[in-house]
């Protein structure tokens, strides 16, 4: 198969199964530059929507790959930063429901919920499952750090009034982060927050992959756990038990494809290697790390592979 621009995976998700990627969203764009972002630091900040790519780009390619394969659980569309972005979403989830009967998720930060165009748009996918980092305006721009023009409290609101209109799968991940969200006063907070938004799952996480800012800590064990027991929450596990994919011949242009989006550690790329039956892979690893255009990150004693 070629070279694919806007498809990459399926890559392994303890939530959604084998997830074939959809990326409307150039490389960075967001309107957020989380700490903790597994991309790096947002390097393209907006707010303000467009269509990044033509939209007719992005479904010839999903007609392509089907020709070849349709070895995946779900297609999300989740970008190289934030895909509610895209100006194109809404046509771009109801094109997408005309060529598969594969349930379609958006994997967003929540910041758009307010924007009458984004609301409608996400009511057709089948699953949406927002970031909620904070509680209050002061904890989510030192977390999330949004663009300037977005509020607090405009994004929660827009976020409990789709709530309540949505008929899908809502599914809210919180991003525990030591020193940050994950005291016992903070997770008060959230439970609080929590009970105003009708949600189907919450799953909480700790960045487990090289974060955008060196400060980032995860956090233990018992907190995950008080968490979780106090939120009604859970745990995702730190390392995916998955295994990733890619219909790319080419055994480095395939990683370069996921990792572009999806950082891989080295348990994941060794375990990709053997699914595609290199006989020297320690060899094979050592190509990977001398390429330029990968960013071999040290990160708690476990190598992670990120596109530069």
């Amino acid at each position: 198969m070629e070279k694919m621009k806007f498809l990459f995976g399926p890559v392994p998700s303890r939530r959604l199964g084998r997830s074939l990627g959809i990326s409307p969203i150039p490389k960075k764009t967001c309107n957020y530059s989380c700490i903790y972002c597994q991309l790096g630091r947002t390097n393209k900040m907006t707010n303000i929507r467009q269509e990044f790519f033509k939209i007719e780009n992005i479904l010839n390619e999903f007609k392509i790959y089907l020709k070849d394969s349709d070895k995946f659980d779900i297609i999300t569309i989740v970008g190289e930063g934030e895909p509610t972005l895209y100006s194109q979403l809404g046509n771009l989830i109801l094109e997408l429901k005309k060529l598969t009967d594969k349930p379609i998720a958006v994997i967003t930060n929540g910041a758009l919920f307010s924007d009458e165009n984004v609301f409608k748009e996400l009511l057709n996918a089948d699953f949406v499952l927002p970031s909620l980092d904070a509680y209050n305006e002061e904890l989510s721009k030192k977390i999330d750090r949004p663009h300037g023009s977005i509020s607090f409290e405009k994004e929660i609101n827009g976020l409990i009034n789709f709530s309540n209109t949505y008929k899908g799968n809502l599914w809210i991940e919180i991003m525990l982060i030591d020193g940050f969200n994950s005291d016992k006063n903070s997770i008060s907070n959230f439970k609080k927050l929590l009970r105003k938004i009708k949600y189907d799952r919450l799953y909480l996480n700790t960045p487990v992959r090289p974060p955008a800012e060196n400060f980032v800590k995860t956090v233990s064990k018992s907190v995950m756990e008080y968490a979780s027991k106090e939120l009604g929450g859970i745990s995702i596990d730190m390392l995916s038990s998955g295994f990733f994919f890619s219909e790319i011949k080419d055994s480095i242009e395939a990683i370069l494809s996921i990792i572009r989006r999806h950082p891989m550690n080295q348990f994941e790329l060794e375990s990709f290697l053997q699914s595609r039956k290199i006989k020297d892979i320690s060899k094979f690893i050592e190509k990977i790390e001398e390429n330029n255009k990968v960013n071999v990150i040290n990160y708690k004693g476990i190598k992670t592979y990120r596109l530069k």
